[in-house]
């Protein structure tokens, strides 16, 4: 790999060989395989996880991804580098069960975290405007995260490095 960057995935399971387009349609970003570059949020989503599953341990999955080779393939890419009216409409939409990330196969952005989900939900629900919900997500920090919904992303540029146990 000429030049990678290293992902993680908070679960509850060691995860070495990660499935694509799989899990809810109404997720941020749809159905795939979510990861983020930030460790301690992946760390935090697995003990989150571990906390809600009687005897579960908290899992931290490493993985090298091919970056370069990635970004020269055309894959259909979307990637939000802001909380802003896009990516809003798409959190909106993706909750709504209109499918915006169909034909995606990477998006990329902020999490619709703890944080920032109840502005997400006035806003679906009608109580505030776009503009509104924007003026209280400027001072949030964006939580980044991954979802791939294509296996063959997975398997051509993703390579598993390890698993540890989170205490």
């Amino acid at each position: 790999m000429e030049y990678s960057i290293k992902l993680y995935h908070g679960s509850t399971t060691e995860v070495k060989e990660p499935l694509a387009n799989v899990g809810r349609k109404e997720l941020d970003f749809g159905p795939g395989f979510y990861l983020t570059k930030d460790k301690t949020q992946a760390e935090n989503w697995a003990k989150t996880l571990a906390g809600r599953k009687k005897g579960a341990q908290a899992i931290l999955n490493t993985y090298d991804f091919d970056l370069a080779a990635f970004e020269i393939e055309n894959y259909c890419k979307r990637v939000f580098t802001e909380y802003n009216i896009d990516w809003l409409d798409f959190i909106a939409d993706s909750r709504k069960g209109k499918g915006p990330w169909a034909g995606l196969d990477w998006i990329e952005g902020g999490i619709a975290n703890d944080s920032v989900i109840s502005t997400v939900d006035a806003y679906i629900d009608g109580f505030i405007t776009a503009e509104q919900a924007l003026d209280k997500l400027v001072n949030e920090e964006l939580r980044h995260q991954v979802c791939i919904s294509r296996q063959e992303i997975i398997d051509k540029y993703m390579v598993f490095v390890s698993s540890e146990v989170l205490l």
